[in-house]
Protein backbone atom coordinates (compact mmCIF):
# COMPACT_ATOMS: atom_id res chain seq x y z
CA UNK A 1 0.00 0.00 0.00
CA UNK A 2 1.50 3.15 -0.93
CA UNK A 3 1.50 6.37 1.55
CA UNK A 4 -1.26 8.24 -0.04
CA UNK A 5 -3.03 5.07 -0.08
CA UNK A 6 -2.37 4.67 3.46
CA UNK A 7 -3.40 8.39 4.45
CA UNK A 8 -6.41 8.31 2.63
CA UNK A 9 -8.06 4.96 4.35
CA UNK A 10 -10.94 6.11 6.60
CA UNK A 11 -9.95 6.18 10.86
CA UNK A 12 -11.90 3.14 11.34
CA UNK A 13 -10.13 1.60 8.64
CA UNK A 14 -6.77 2.62 9.47
CA UNK A 15 -8.01 1.26 12.97
CA UNK A 16 -8.62 -2.00 12.29
CA UNK A 17 -5.41 -2.16 10.44
CA UNK A 18 -3.41 -1.11 13.42
CA UNK A 19 -5.27 -3.56 16.16
CA UNK A 20 -4.44 -6.41 13.98
CA UNK A 21 -0.92 -5.66 13.74
CA UNK A 22 -0.93 -5.58 9.54
CA UNK A 23 0.01 -1.44 9.90
CA UNK A 24 2.41 0.16 12.46
CA UNK A 25 1.73 3.67 14.39
CA UNK A 26 5.02 4.70 13.05
CA UNK A 27 4.20 3.27 9.18
CA UNK A 28 1.32 5.75 9.51
CA UNK A 29 2.40 8.20 11.10
CA UNK A 30 5.34 8.66 8.79
CA UNK A 31 2.98 8.38 6.06
CA UNK A 32 1.08 11.38 7.21
CA UNK A 33 4.05 13.38 8.31
CA UNK A 34 5.17 12.78 4.82
CA UNK A 35 1.85 14.27 3.39
CA UNK A 36 1.61 17.05 5.47
CA UNK A 37 5.14 18.02 4.60
CA UNK A 38 4.19 17.56 1.10
CA UNK A 39 1.27 19.87 0.90
CA UNK A 40 1.68 22.57 3.04
CA UNK A 41 3.07 25.03 1.01
CA UNK A 42 0.24 24.60 -1.39
CA UNK A 43 -2.56 24.31 1.75
CA UNK A 44 -1.62 26.18 4.57
CA UNK A 45 -3.26 23.67 6.87
CA UNK A 46 -0.98 23.83 9.95
CA UNK A 47 0.04 26.54 11.75
CA UNK A 48 3.25 23.70 13.62
CA UNK A 49 3.60 20.82 12.75
CA UNK A 50 4.61 18.40 15.61
CA UNK A 51 6.50 15.53 13.89
CA UNK A 52 9.37 14.58 16.48
CA UNK A 53 6.51 14.51 19.28
CA UNK A 54 4.22 12.78 16.87
CA UNK A 55 6.53 9.67 16.29
CA UNK A 56 7.67 9.21 19.61
CA UNK A 57 3.72 8.66 20.72
CA UNK A 58 3.23 6.45 17.29
CA UNK A 59 6.26 4.21 18.95
CA UNK A 60 4.45 4.22 22.39
CA UNK A 61 1.46 3.35 20.94
CA UNK A 62 3.00 0.33 18.88
CA UNK A 63 4.84 -0.97 22.39
CA UNK A 64 1.30 -0.71 23.42
CA UNK A 65 -0.48 -2.20 21.24
CA UNK A 66 2.15 -5.35 20.92
CA UNK A 67 1.79 -6.04 24.00
CA UNK A 68 -1.51 -5.64 24.24
CA UNK A 69 -2.64 -2.47 25.89
CA UNK A 70 -4.64 -0.70 22.78
CA UNK A 71 -6.80 1.33 24.43
CA UNK A 72 -9.20 2.58 22.02
CA UNK A 73 -9.85 2.80 18.27
CA UNK A 74 -7.78 5.75 18.15
CA UNK A 75 -4.89 3.92 19.95
CA UNK A 76 -2.15 5.08 17.05
CA UNK A 77 -3.97 7.07 14.41
CA UNK A 78 -2.75 10.72 13.30
CA UNK A 79 -5.06 13.27 14.13
CA UNK A 80 -4.53 17.19 14.59
CA UNK A 81 -6.07 19.88 16.80
CA UNK A 82 -7.32 23.25 15.71
CA UNK A 83 -4.79 25.93 16.71
CA UNK A 84 -7.92 27.37 19.59
CA UNK A 85 -7.42 24.45 22.01
CA UNK A 86 -4.29 24.61 24.77
CA UNK A 87 -1.74 22.54 24.29
CA UNK A 88 0.88 22.21 26.80
CA UNK A 89 3.86 23.38 26.36
CA UNK A 90 2.78 25.06 22.74
CA UNK A 91 1.62 28.42 21.66
CA UNK A 92 -2.42 28.92 21.33
CA UNK A 93 -1.73 31.43 18.78
CA UNK A 94 -6.04 31.64 17.52
CA UNK A 95 -4.87 32.98 14.21
CA UNK A 96 -3.59 36.02 15.74
CA UNK A 97 -0.36 37.93 16.79
CA UNK A 98 -2.55 39.37 20.17
CA UNK A 99 -1.52 35.13 21.43
CA UNK A 100 2.02 35.96 20.15
CA UNK A 101 3.22 34.74 23.73
CA UNK A 102 0.26 32.63 24.89
CA UNK A 103 2.21 28.80 25.77
CA UNK A 104 -0.40 26.37 27.12
CA UNK A 105 0.90 25.09 30.85
CA UNK A 106 -2.00 22.15 29.88
CA UNK A 107 -3.99 20.39 27.30
CA UNK A 108 -7.25 21.63 26.69
CA UNK A 109 -9.99 18.59 27.81
CA UNK A 110 -10.50 17.46 24.42
CA UNK A 111 -6.74 17.01 23.80
CA UNK A 112 -6.29 15.67 26.88
CA UNK A 113 -8.80 12.68 25.76
CA UNK A 114 -7.79 12.07 22.84
CA UNK A 115 -4.27 11.65 24.29
CA UNK A 116 -6.12 9.32 26.54
CA UNK A 117 -7.90 7.35 23.68
CA UNK A 118 -4.04 7.12 22.44
CA UNK A 119 -4.48 8.93 19.43
CA UNK A 120 -0.90 10.79 17.96
CA UNK A 121 -1.46 14.20 17.14
CA UNK A 122 0.78 15.30 14.68
CA UNK A 123 -0.18 19.30 14.22
CA UNK A 124 -2.10 22.05 14.84
CA UNK A 125 -4.67 23.48 11.99
CA UNK A 126 -4.73 26.85 10.53
CA UNK A 127 -7.83 28.86 11.18
CA UNK A 128 -9.34 32.64 10.64
CA UNK A 129 -8.57 35.42 13.40
CA UNK A 130 -9.90 34.35 16.85
CA UNK A 131 -12.42 32.23 15.25
CA UNK A 132 -14.15 35.15 13.24
CA UNK A 133 -14.42 35.41 9.53
CA UNK A 134 -11.06 37.31 9.37
CA UNK A 135 -8.30 35.71 7.78
CA UNK A 136 -5.50 35.33 9.98
CA UNK A 137 -2.69 38.38 9.39
CA UNK A 138 -0.25 35.45 11.39
CA UNK A 139 -0.61 32.71 9.58
CA UNK A 140 -2.91 33.58 6.08
CA UNK A 141 -5.29 31.69 4.51
CA UNK A 142 -5.99 27.56 4.60
CA UNK A 143 -6.56 26.80 0.99
CA UNK A 144 -9.28 24.37 -0.16
CA UNK A 145 -7.45 21.39 -1.52
CA UNK A 146 -10.30 21.06 -4.42
CA UNK A 147 -9.37 24.77 -5.46
CA UNK A 148 -6.31 25.88 -4.09
CA UNK A 149 -7.46 29.75 -4.96
CA UNK A 150 -10.91 28.68 -3.32
CA UNK A 151 -12.18 29.01 0.57
CA UNK A 152 -11.71 26.16 2.85
CA UNK A 153 -14.67 27.83 4.70
CA UNK A 154 -14.37 29.70 8.09
CA UNK A 155 -12.28 29.05 11.49
CA UNK A 156 -12.92 25.28 11.36
CA UNK A 157 -10.73 25.78 7.62
CA UNK A 158 -7.24 24.42 8.55
CA UNK A 159 -9.45 20.78 10.23
CA UNK A 160 -10.95 20.89 7.06
CA UNK A 161 -8.34 20.97 5.00
CA UNK A 162 -5.97 18.86 6.64
CA UNK A 163 -8.59 15.53 6.66
CA UNK A 164 -9.67 16.10 2.87
CA UNK A 165 -6.29 16.58 1.92
CA UNK A 166 -5.21 13.17 3.49
CA UNK A 167 -3.28 14.71 6.28
CA UNK A 168 -4.83 14.09 9.29
CA UNK A 169 -7.25 11.19 9.78
CA UNK A 170 -9.49 13.50 12.07
CA UNK A 171 -9.09 17.08 13.28
CA UNK A 172 -10.87 18.71 16.34
CA UNK A 173 -12.97 22.10 15.44
CA UNK A 174 -14.87 24.60 16.92
CA UNK A 175 -17.93 25.76 16.38
CA UNK A 176 -19.78 29.14 17.08
CA UNK A 177 -22.04 29.87 13.98
CA UNK A 178 -21.15 26.63 11.48
CA UNK A 179 -17.02 26.59 11.86
CA UNK A 180 -17.00 23.15 11.65
CA UNK A 181 -19.79 22.79 8.90
CA UNK A 182 -18.64 24.73 6.90
CA UNK A 183 -15.36 23.84 6.40
CA UNK A 184 -16.50 20.15 6.36
CA UNK A 185 -18.94 21.34 3.32
CA UNK A 186 -16.21 23.63 1.58
CA UNK A 187 -14.09 20.59 1.77
CA UNK A 188 -15.87 17.93 1.00
CA UNK A 189 -15.54 15.77 4.95
CA UNK A 190 -18.00 15.14 7.50
CA UNK A 191 -18.16 17.68 10.47
CA UNK A 192 -20.25 17.09 13.21
CA UNK A 193 -21.59 19.83 15.93
CA UNK A 194 -23.07 18.16 19.09
CA UNK A 195 -25.44 19.16 21.48
CA UNK A 196 -24.89 22.40 23.25
CA UNK A 197 -22.66 20.94 26.77
CA UNK A 198 -21.96 17.49 25.17
CA UNK A 199 -17.93 18.11 24.65
CA UNK A 200 -15.96 20.35 27.21
CA UNK A 201 -14.37 23.33 25.34
CA UNK A 202 -12.11 24.04 28.77
CA UNK A 203 -9.04 25.11 27.89
CA UNK A 204 -10.63 26.57 24.09
CA UNK A 205 -9.82 30.16 23.89
CA UNK A 206 -13.95 31.52 23.99
CA UNK A 207 -15.63 33.25 20.87
CA UNK A 208 -19.19 33.36 22.39
CA UNK A 209 -19.54 31.40 25.34
CA UNK A 210 -23.41 30.39 25.11
CA UNK A 211 -22.50 29.49 20.78
CA UNK A 212 -19.25 27.84 21.10
CA UNK A 213 -19.30 24.02 20.68
CA UNK A 214 -16.16 21.59 20.14
CA UNK A 215 -15.97 18.80 17.61
CA UNK A 216 -14.29 16.83 15.06
CA UNK A 217 -13.95 16.76 11.04
CA UNK A 218 -13.44 13.39 10.06
CA UNK A 219 -13.52 12.07 6.47
CA UNK A 220 -16.74 9.55 6.94
CA UNK A 221 -19.42 9.70 9.46
CA UNK A 222 -17.95 6.65 11.64
CA UNK A 223 -15.01 7.82 11.90
CA UNK A 224 -16.58 11.05 13.49
CA UNK A 225 -18.90 8.51 15.71
CA UNK A 226 -15.39 7.51 16.80
CA UNK A 227 -13.99 10.34 17.38
CA UNK A 228 -16.46 12.17 19.68
CA UNK A 229 -17.13 9.15 21.73
CA UNK A 230 -13.58 9.67 22.79
CA UNK A 231 -14.21 13.76 23.28
CA UNK A 232 -17.90 13.43 24.53
CA UNK A 233 -18.84 13.74 28.23
CA UNK A 234 -19.37 15.62 31.61
CA UNK A 235 -16.35 18.02 32.57
CA UNK A 236 -16.71 20.29 35.72
CA UNK A 237 -14.06 22.26 34.66
CA UNK A 238 -16.51 23.79 31.95
CA UNK A 239 -19.86 25.37 33.40
CA UNK A 240 -21.15 24.44 30.42
CA UNK A 241 -20.33 20.78 30.30
CA UNK A 242 -23.86 18.82 30.88
CA UNK A 243 -23.96 15.57 32.89
CA UNK A 244 -25.71 13.78 30.61
CA UNK A 245 -24.91 10.25 29.75
CA UNK A 246 -23.09 9.59 26.65
CA UNK A 247 -24.43 6.46 24.15
CA UNK A 248 -22.59 4.27 22.12
CA UNK A 249 -22.84 6.06 19.08
CA UNK A 250 -21.61 3.16 16.87
CA UNK A 251 -24.09 1.04 17.70
CA UNK A 252 -26.64 3.20 15.77
CA UNK A 253 -24.66 3.37 13.16
CA UNK A 254 -26.05 0.54 10.00
CA UNK A 255 -29.20 0.27 11.11
CA UNK A 256 -32.07 1.00 8.21
CA UNK A 257 -34.00 3.95 8.15
CA UNK A 258 -37.32 2.43 8.50
CA UNK A 259 -39.60 4.49 10.56
CA UNK A 260 -37.66 7.44 10.61
CA UNK A 261 -38.77 11.01 9.91
CA UNK A 262 -37.33 12.92 8.23
CA UNK A 263 -38.70 17.42 7.81
CA UNK A 264 -37.56 19.81 5.32
CA UNK A 265 -38.03 23.03 6.60
CA UNK A 266 -40.66 25.36 4.32
CA UNK A 267 -38.79 28.87 5.56
CA UNK A 268 -35.48 29.99 5.26
CA UNK A 269 -32.98 27.26 4.59
CA UNK A 270 -33.50 27.44 0.65
CA UNK A 271 -33.87 31.12 0.22
CA UNK A 272 -31.17 32.42 -2.25
CA UNK A 273 -29.52 28.39 -2.57
CA UNK A 274 -27.42 28.18 -5.33
CA UNK A 275 -29.54 26.04 -7.52
CA UNK A 276 -26.66 23.27 -7.76
CA UNK A 277 -27.05 23.15 -3.93
CA UNK A 278 -30.30 23.02 -3.77
CA UNK A 279 -30.45 20.11 -6.16
CA UNK A 280 -28.02 18.26 -4.62
CA UNK A 281 -30.07 18.30 -0.91
CA UNK A 282 -33.31 17.48 -3.07
CA UNK A 283 -31.65 14.04 -4.53
CA UNK A 284 -30.50 13.49 -0.94
CA UNK A 285 -34.02 13.75 0.63
CA UNK A 286 -34.95 11.07 -2.32
CA UNK A 287 -32.14 8.91 -1.25
CA UNK A 288 -32.81 9.36 2.35
CA UNK A 289 -36.47 7.88 1.35
CA UNK A 290 -35.08 5.24 -0.57
CA UNK A 291 -33.69 4.48 2.46
CA UNK A 292 -37.32 3.89 4.35
CA UNK A 293 -37.62 6.96 5.87
CA UNK A 294 -40.52 9.08 5.48
CA UNK A 295 -40.13 12.98 4.40
CA UNK A 296 -42.11 15.78 4.86
CA UNK A 297 -41.68 19.88 4.84
CA UNK A 298 -42.24 21.02 8.49
CA UNK A 299 -42.17 25.05 9.62
CA UNK A 300 -39.65 26.57 11.40
CA UNK A 301 -41.79 30.45 10.89
CA UNK A 302 -39.42 32.83 12.20
CA UNK A 303 -35.59 30.46 11.19
CA UNK A 304 -34.85 33.82 9.42
CA UNK A 305 -34.54 35.45 12.22
CA UNK A 306 -31.63 33.43 13.80
CA UNK A 307 -28.63 34.40 11.44
CA UNK A 308 -29.80 38.06 12.31
CA UNK A 309 -29.58 37.49 15.75
CA UNK A 310 -26.42 35.71 16.18
CA UNK A 311 -24.13 38.98 15.88
CA UNK A 312 -26.39 40.10 18.65
CA UNK A 313 -24.97 37.38 20.85
CA UNK A 314 -20.77 36.97 19.33
CA UNK A 315 -20.11 40.17 19.09
CA UNK A 316 -21.08 41.02 22.49
CA UNK A 317 -19.71 37.95 23.77
CA UNK A 318 -16.53 38.06 22.51
CA UNK A 319 -16.38 41.63 24.00
CA UNK A 320 -16.14 40.03 26.84
CA UNK A 321 -13.81 37.15 26.28
CA UNK A 322 -11.02 39.71 25.19
CA UNK A 323 -12.05 42.23 27.75
CA UNK A 324 -8.62 42.11 29.16
CA UNK A 325 -6.58 41.94 25.52
CA UNK A 326 -8.33 45.13 24.54
CA UNK A 327 -6.92 47.23 27.21
CA UNK A 328 -3.43 45.91 26.42
CA UNK A 329 -2.92 44.72 23.36
CA UNK A 330 -5.99 46.45 21.02
CA UNK A 331 -2.93 47.46 18.57
CA UNK A 332 -1.87 43.85 17.72
CA UNK A 333 -5.03 42.80 16.33
CA UNK A 334 -6.08 43.09 12.92
CA UNK A 335 -7.63 46.24 11.72
CA UNK A 336 -11.24 44.94 11.15
CA UNK A 337 -11.29 42.79 14.20
CA UNK A 338 -9.61 45.34 16.58
CA UNK A 339 -12.33 48.32 15.04
CA UNK A 340 -15.23 45.64 15.40
CA UNK A 341 -14.17 44.87 18.88
CA UNK A 342 -14.33 48.73 19.50
CA UNK A 343 -17.42 49.34 18.01
CA UNK A 344 -18.95 46.01 19.75
CA UNK A 345 -17.59 47.64 23.15
CA UNK A 346 -20.45 50.25 23.30
CA UNK A 347 -23.31 48.13 21.86
CA UNK A 348 -26.69 49.23 23.34
CA UNK A 349 -28.07 46.47 25.86
CA UNK A 350 -31.43 46.16 23.73
CA UNK A 351 -29.67 43.81 21.02
CA UNK A 352 -28.59 41.64 23.22
CA UNK A 353 -31.62 41.07 24.83
CA UNK A 354 -33.76 40.97 21.25
CA UNK A 355 -31.23 38.62 20.50
CA UNK A 356 -32.09 36.40 23.42
CA UNK A 357 -35.91 37.01 22.68
CA UNK A 358 -35.51 35.67 18.90
CA UNK A 359 -33.11 32.63 20.84
CA UNK A 360 -35.87 31.56 23.07
CA UNK A 361 -38.24 31.24 19.62
CA UNK A 362 -36.18 28.89 17.51
CA UNK A 363 -35.25 27.10 20.47
CA UNK A 364 -39.54 26.86 21.39
CA UNK A 365 -40.07 26.29 16.82
CA UNK A 366 -37.22 23.76 16.47
CA UNK A 367 -38.91 21.47 19.48
CA UNK A 368 -41.99 22.07 17.30
CA UNK A 369 -40.60 20.80 14.09
CA UNK A 370 -38.66 17.83 16.03
CA UNK A 371 -41.74 16.43 17.44
CA UNK A 372 -43.06 16.00 13.84
CA UNK A 373 -40.18 15.15 12.39
CA UNK A 374 -36.93 12.94 13.77
CA UNK A 375 -33.86 14.87 11.92
CA UNK A 376 -34.34 18.01 9.76
CA UNK A 377 -32.27 18.21 6.60
CA UNK A 378 -30.96 21.39 4.90
CA UNK A 379 -28.12 22.42 2.83
CA UNK A 380 -25.34 23.15 4.62
CA UNK A 381 -24.58 26.20 3.28
CA UNK A 382 -26.56 28.23 0.41
CA UNK A 383 -23.29 29.05 -1.32
CA UNK A 384 -20.40 27.14 -3.01
CA UNK A 385 -16.68 28.02 -2.15
CA UNK A 386 -15.85 31.05 -3.08
CA UNK A 387 -12.41 32.45 -3.92
CA UNK A 388 -10.31 33.42 -1.15
CA UNK A 389 -9.39 36.97 -2.99
CA UNK A 390 -13.44 37.69 -3.55
CA UNK A 391 -13.69 36.93 0.32
CA UNK A 392 -15.86 39.70 1.70
CA UNK A 393 -14.80 40.43 5.39
CA UNK A 394 -16.63 42.19 8.10
CA UNK A 395 -20.12 40.83 7.44
CA UNK A 396 -20.88 41.64 4.31
CA UNK A 397 -21.71 39.83 0.68
CA UNK A 398 -20.64 35.91 0.64
CA UNK A 399 -19.08 35.85 3.97
CA UNK A 400 -22.27 36.87 5.63
CA UNK A 401 -24.42 34.17 3.36
CA UNK A 402 -22.25 31.25 4.45
CA UNK A 403 -23.75 30.60 8.07
CA UNK A 404 -27.21 31.50 7.25
CA UNK A 405 -27.99 27.73 7.32
CA UNK A 406 -25.33 26.55 10.02
CA UNK A 407 -26.03 29.09 12.89
CA UNK A 408 -29.69 28.23 13.99
CA UNK A 409 -28.02 25.08 15.12
CA UNK A 410 -25.77 27.07 17.20
CA UNK A 411 -28.47 29.24 18.51
CA UNK A 412 -30.59 26.71 19.66
CA UNK A 413 -27.70 23.76 21.14
CA UNK A 414 -29.22 21.28 18.64
CA UNK A 415 -26.71 18.79 17.37
CA UNK A 416 -26.02 19.29 13.58
CA UNK A 417 -23.50 17.32 11.05
CA UNK A 418 -22.43 17.97 7.59
CA UNK A 419 -21.93 15.14 5.28
CA UNK A 420 -20.50 15.71 1.61
CA UNK A 421 -23.96 15.20 -0.94
CA UNK A 422 -22.85 16.20 -4.57
CA UNK A 423 -20.23 18.56 -6.55
CA UNK A 424 -20.77 21.70 -8.54
CA UNK A 425 -20.28 21.11 -12.55
CA UNK A 426 -16.82 23.23 -11.72
CA UNK A 427 -16.34 20.70 -9.12
CA UNK A 428 -16.23 22.08 -5.75
CA UNK A 429 -18.18 19.78 -2.72
CA UNK A 430 -21.79 20.32 -1.35
CA UNK A 431 -22.61 19.55 2.12
CA UNK A 432 -25.95 18.11 3.02
CA UNK A 433 -26.56 19.21 7.06
CA UNK A 434 -28.54 16.88 8.62
CA UNK A 435 -29.95 18.31 12.51
CA UNK A 436 -31.78 16.34 15.53
CA UNK A 437 -33.14 16.99 18.91
CA UNK A 438 -31.03 17.91 21.82
CA UNK A 439 -28.38 14.87 23.15
CA UNK A 440 -29.89 12.57 19.90
CA UNK A 441 -26.32 13.13 18.06
CA UNK A 442 -26.76 8.97 17.50
CA UNK A 443 -30.17 9.45 15.31
CA UNK A 444 -28.06 12.26 13.53
CA UNK A 445 -25.05 10.10 12.82
CA UNK A 446 -27.65 7.25 12.21
CA UNK A 447 -29.13 9.10 9.34
CA UNK A 448 -25.94 10.25 7.65
CA UNK A 449 -24.43 7.07 7.45
CA UNK A 450 -27.04 5.62 5.98
CA UNK A 451 -26.72 8.39 3.42
CA UNK A 452 -23.35 7.69 3.56
CA UNK A 453 -23.32 4.13 2.65
CA UNK A 454 -25.87 4.44 -0.01
CA UNK A 455 -23.71 7.68 -2.01
CA UNK A 456 -20.22 7.44 -3.08
CA UNK A 457 -19.68 11.53 -2.47
CA UNK A 458 -17.34 10.97 0.30
CA UNK A 459 -15.15 8.51 -1.72
CA UNK A 460 -14.05 11.01 -3.89
CA UNK A 461 -10.31 12.56 -3.46
CA UNK A 462 -8.60 15.81 -4.77
CA UNK A 463 -6.17 16.22 -7.45
CA UNK A 464 -3.55 17.54 -5.65
CA UNK A 465 -0.29 18.10 -6.94
CA UNK A 466 2.92 18.29 -5.40
CA UNK A 467 4.12 21.39 -4.59
CA UNK A 468 7.92 22.87 -2.99
CA UNK A 469 9.50 22.19 -0.25
CA UNK A 470 8.01 23.26 3.02
CA UNK A 471 8.50 26.28 5.37
CA UNK A 472 6.09 25.31 8.02
CA UNK A 473 7.97 25.84 11.83
CA UNK A 474 8.43 22.35 13.71
CA UNK A 475 8.25 21.91 17.19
Amino acid sequence: MTDRSLCYLSLAQASRLLASRRLSPVELTRAVLKRIEELQPSLNAFTVVLAEQALAEARRAERAIVQGKRRSPLHGVPVSVKDIYDMRGLQTSCGSKVMHDHVAREDATAVRLLREAGAVIVGKTNMTEFAVDVISTVHGPAHNPWATEYSAGLSSSGSGVAVAAGASFASLGTDTGGSIRMPAAFCGCVGIKPTYGRVSRHGIFPLCWSMDHAGPLTRTVEDAAIVLQAIAGHDPRDPSSAPVRVPAYRRALGEDLRGLRVGIPKEHFFDNADPEIAEAVEQAAAVLRSLGASVRPVSIPNAAKGPQAVGGFIRVEQVAAHEACIKTRLHLYSQLLGDRLAAASVRPAALYINALRVRAVLIEEFRRALEQADVLITPTTPVLPYKIAEQPQGGAGQGARISVNTSPANMTGLPAISVPCGFSKGGLPIGLQIMGRGWEEATVLRAAHAYERATAWHTRRPALALPSPPTTRRA
